[in-house]
């Protein structure tokens, strides 16, 4: 009986050390942001440009039973400072009747039958494809792209990068779960993406404003067109390249959830992505592991990570049974949630972009609530795609003035 008592004891410790090390990573990546900012950004300096092509990009945006906000977005695309591009509006069970666009740059698609499915919309864009593109960019239609969004990117393909993440900011921020849905971004944009490329290491990717080498896009194979086809993605795109890189200065802006269904909505798509996918990481990991490659190991054992607010309740969780273990242990344990708290705060604090944020720590525990609610609604995800609700039109005109005003 001793001996399963030390055995369960035993794996008990080495699973706080993991819960320990995720907690202190954003600790870790500040303290790197501040000694590669002192070494006056060394990986950024090696990132040298290698031709002076001008790249052919598709830029595909997928709509679903809903045009309103493609105006908007084709708007913002046609009025890039970089003119090399194609734009592929894939309209799918959606009333095109009044979808006009003067402008030979832009292609509308209506696929019959209707696939309702992103990954179905992508692959019907690319298979209608006027011309050999050399990158396709992926956009959803409540997105809207700065002017010299796609200047920033063919930066980025000349010096050697195939696959790259662009910069998501928000397209709203004016109610308090916009304003949240914004703090976790800002948090995640910077240890999962910005400090990645100043470490020289591959990015986390997104569903929306990612930009991929064509070759490499037609080797993803996917199972279904359920939600998470970005892990999947994201997964491939990580075994295929040297580093997936992140484009700070090239920016989508995207619409935040304006409400709690909606942010019940996409959680739980998130979820259920997160848990389908884990063995796409794990193998990520291992296959690290077996190459001796710091990146795969870095990007898996990362990617593996359980959501913040499951790792956070787990973590409240051994602090308490450490309490009736080890005194020294629970306080140990406690003093890391707490500096993992302190450095989430100082991240978003330092690196938000737009104003408000701070505010919004406020009612975080209504966020975290409602995430686990979601939880709970975990298997509706696997039976349809849970399709995030929009209201926000807006131009890139009108959302650039009311930025600098």
């Amino acid at each position: 009986m001793k001996m399963i008592l030390d055995i369960i004891y035993w794996l008990f410790m080495i699973f706080q050390i993991i819960l320990a090390i995720y907690f202190l990573m954003p600790s870790f990546l500040l303290v790197s942001k501040w000694i590669i900012s002192l070494s006056g950004n060394f990986f950024k300096k090696k990132y040298k440009t290698l031709d002076a092509k001008n790249y052919d990009f598709a830029a595909i945006v997928t709509a679903h039973q809903d045009i309103r906000f493609i105006p908007p977005l084709v708007d913002s695309l046609l009025k890039q400072s970089y003119g090399n591009l194609v734009v592929y509006v894939v309209a799918d069970d959606c009333d095109i009747t009044t979808l006009h666009f003067n402008d030979d740059r832009v292609v509308v698609l209506r696929p019959e039958p209707a696939f309702h499915a992103k990954i179905k919309s992508i692959k019907y864009a690319i298979d209608n494809f006027k011309r050999k593109h050399d990158a396709l960019v992926i956009f959803d239609t409540d997105n809207l792209a700065h002017p010299n969004y796609f200047n920033e990117l063919n930066e980025h393909f000349r010096k050697g990068f195939r696959v790259i993440q662009t910069h998501m900011l928000s397209k709203n921020t004016e109610t308090v779960f916009a304003k949240l849905d914004s703090v976790g971004f800002i948090y995640h944009n910077f240890t999962e993406r910005q400090i990645r490329m100043d470490m020289g290491l591959s990015a986390c990717t997104l569903g929306l404003g990612i930009a991929i080498d064509m070759d490499l896009y037609k080797q993803i194979v996917y199972r279904d067109g359920l939600g998470g086809f970005d892990k999947k993605l994201q997964a491939d795109l990580v075994r295929a390249t040297h580093q997936v890189a992140f484009a700070e200065n090239a920016i989508v802006y995207d619409e935040k959830v304006d409400d709690a269904g909606t942010l019940e909505k996409q959680r739980t798509r998130w979820l259920f992505a997160y848990f389908r996918y884990f063995s796409e990481h794990w193998n990520l990991f291992t296959l690290g592991l077996r190459k001796f490659n710091f990146n795969l190991i870095f990007f898996g054992f990362n990617a593996l990570r359980p959501p913040l607010f499951i790792l956070t309740f787990v973590g409240m969780v051994c602090v308490i049974i450490d309490f009736f273990i080890n005194m020294t242990l629970s306080w140990t344990a406690l003093a890391i949630l707490v500096s993992f708290a302190l450095s989430f705060v100082l991240i978003v604090v330092t690196q938000a972009r737009q104003k408000g944020m701070l505010q919004a720590f406020v009612y975080m525990p209504v966020f975290i609530l409602r995430q686990m609610r979601a939880l709970l609604k975990i298997k509706a995800a696997s039976k349809s795609f849970l399709k995030t609700e929009h209201n926000r039109v807006i131009y890139i005109d009108e959302l650039l003035a009311n930025e600098s005003a």
